[in-house]
């Protein structure tokens, strides 16, 4: 990875250099179990000097707004010779699944970024989040409240309106503390009872009244079994993986910014009855990817699987970093777009032309050429021997010599593109017609003499006449000018292959804005499938590797659908951004 990579200028930048330049976070050891045990005193021997953490909930598949924060936090932590954590926030038994969890790990892999070791899961903490649920009811600030959902709803107030006190909430210590414990203990029926923060029902931030911090539920946990049937709410569980963890700069989304005051007041809480040792992580925000043309709510992309609008969580045309992958975009592509875009702290719309546009970069420097017909028609030469064969040089890339050159043969008969001729050319059109001479791309150059059609009037084939002395890399090669380049393959040699033609999955910039359903928007020509002909050395493809077809734009050997000596390619970008 590159410094440039790396080294994107934000102000979450600007924070860690004031933060290092106050030695506000002493190095600490990191004794690998976590807990206040763990929070050792300042060692100068220590190593990592910021720490931060992608935690993903494993209840879906991630998407590309979830490549932005994975690059931003274990780049952040290389650039600082820091570390990064990933961290399963699997606090939902009901909603998370191993299937998830494999993927996220698949993922970040992918992408390019190694955790060493620091692999952790939400659930490993629920014994010291238990614990301090228990310090906060013994301190007074947490209490059992026994109203139902609906109640609970109807006291929390308005943006302009204060909460009620719940009926409960002045329970004593020992009358919380031994419902708590009833609730861990399985007595009571799901929604029962819940446990929530002691804070203050007329606060102005409507997440600071009172919030539940434990709810019931009796349900199988992927991690742990049926070892629990209390849960930790997200926002409770949160702050105190962090500070277990010692993470130094804990960066959400926007959407969490009205939930920093909580986390902020659950660690300071901690610290203050000596459960948590400071220095405290700080929670920063910064602004989520928002995306034209895709949606990245899990709801939404959850319906599209559902209902079936798409092939699977890992159809190309998903905005799925499984989906990516298959596509045939590139971890390469994705660190270089969020650099591109960098990080902003209000939300802003970025273009989707603007990753596509880092996806063709990355794939035309790394890309070999390869070419293959799309839409093919036979151009006969009619001045060729009929068992004629030659083989001619092509080069592997244009810019990278050393790749050297693929031996590509030629014969009597050709594919070429149906749009490479026309009967009635319009003005401008330097391509095969009647009487217009074009080079061969590669080859030589040859001239129209018209075209073959069947009884209906469509046509069957082109005809033409080669110029012998005018092939490519021989000292007549340029003796005849032309206009016209057009690329071609030898029609006993081409094979013919599965080619899928991927493009936006909605055909709106905004899907669904103003009211209407998003499906409204779907893209019908979102996916087409053909059948082309392709070099022969493309039958050896194996799964993943990708190519420049030539004038056709960027493919990937299908990883789940190609078979050896069977590739399936799909078109991950065009040449150029031809979206209209």
């Amino acid at each position: 990875m590159s410094d440039s990579e790396l080294k994107t200028s934000n102000f979450i930048r600007n924070i860690i250099d004031a933060d290092l330049a106050a030695n506000k976070f002493a190095p600490r050891r990191w004794s690998g179990q976590p807990g206040p045990a763990a929070q050792h005193q300042a060692s100068p021997a220590d190593a990592p000097r910021i720490r931060t953490r992608f935690p993903p909930e494993p209840n879906g598949y991630l998407h590309y707004g979830h490549a932005k924060s994975i690059c931003l936090n274990f780049g952040l932590a290389l650039d600082y010779s820091g570390v990064c954590h990933l961290r399963f926030d699997d606090t939902n038994p009901e909603k998370e699944e191993q299937e998830y969890v494999d993927s996220i790990v698949a993922a970040v892999k992918w992408l390019g970024f190694d955790w060493g070791g620091h692999l952790y899961y939400a659930s490993n903490y629920f014994d010291w989040m238990y614990r301090f649920a228990e310090y906060l009811i013994e301190s007074g600030n947490a209490y059992v409240d026994s109203q139902s959902a609906e109640a609970m709803r109807a006291a929390r107030g308005t943006l302009t309106e204060p909460g009620a006190d719940s009926p409960y909430r002045n329970r004593t210590p020992a009358e919380n503390l031994d419902l708590f414990r009833r609730m861990k203990a399985g007595e009571f029926a799901d929604g029962a009872h819940v446990l929530r923060a002691k804070i203050d029902m007329a606060s102005p931030n409507i997440n600071m009244r009172d919030p539940a911090i434990y709810r019931i539920k009796h349900a199988e946990h992927h991690n742990t079994g049926g070892q629990w049937c209390v849960y930790p709410m997200y926002t409770y569980a949160h702050p105190i993986e962090d500070a277990l963890e010692n993470i130094t700069h804990s960066l959400c989304t926007l959407e969490f910014e009205d939930q920093r005051p909580f986390y902020g007041w659950l660690l300071e809480k901690l610290a203050q009855g000596g459960q948590l040792q400071r220095p405290l992580p700080q929670q920063i925000e910064f602004a989520r990817l928002n995306l034209s043309y895709v949606v990245l709510s899990k709801r939404k992309l959850l319906q599209l699987v559902e209902e079936k609008h798409v092939d699977g969580w890992d159809d190309p045309r998903m905005p799925t970093l499984i989906g990516a992958r298959r596509r045939g975009f590139t971890p390469e592509g994705f660190r270089h777009f969020a650099e591109m875009i960098g990080v902003a702290k209000a939300d802003a719309w970025i273009d989707m032309s603007i990753l596509e546009a880092c996806m063709r970069d990355d794939l035309n420097a790394s890309a070999e050429r390869r070419i293959a017909v799309l839409d093919p028609i036979k151009l006969v030469i009619d001045n060729y021997p009929e068992d004629g064969e030659e083989m001619c040089a092509a080069p592997n890339h244009p810019q990278k010599p050393e790749l050297g050159t693929r031996a590509i043969p030629f014969s009597k008969e050709l594919w070429i593109e149906r749009d490479d001729f026309s009967e009635n050319p319009p003005k401008g059109y330097f391509r095969l017609y009647a009487g217009n001479t074009v080079r061969l791309r590669y080859a030589y150059v040859v001239k129209c003499t018209g075209c073959a059609k069947d009884a209906a009037g469509n046509i069957k084939s082109v005809h033409c006449i080669l110029l012998p002395e005018t092939k490519s890399g021989t000292a007549g090669a340029d003796s005849v000018k032309v206009k016209g380049n057009i690329h071609w393959l030898s029609a006993r040699h081409a094979c013919a292959t599965e080619v899928r033609l991927y493009d936006r999955l909605f055909k709106s910039e905004h899907p669904g804005a103003g009211g209407r359903d998003f499906l409204q928007d779907l893209n019908p020509d979102s996916k087409r499938v053909i059948t082309a002909q392709l070099e022969p050395s493309l039958q050896n493809a194996q799964a993943e590797d990708r190519y420049q077809f030539e004038r056709h734009g960027y493919f990937v050997a299908d990883r789940v659908d190609s078979a050896p000596g069977k590739p399936v390619f799909n078109r991950a970008v065009t040449l150029k951004d031809a979206w209209k």
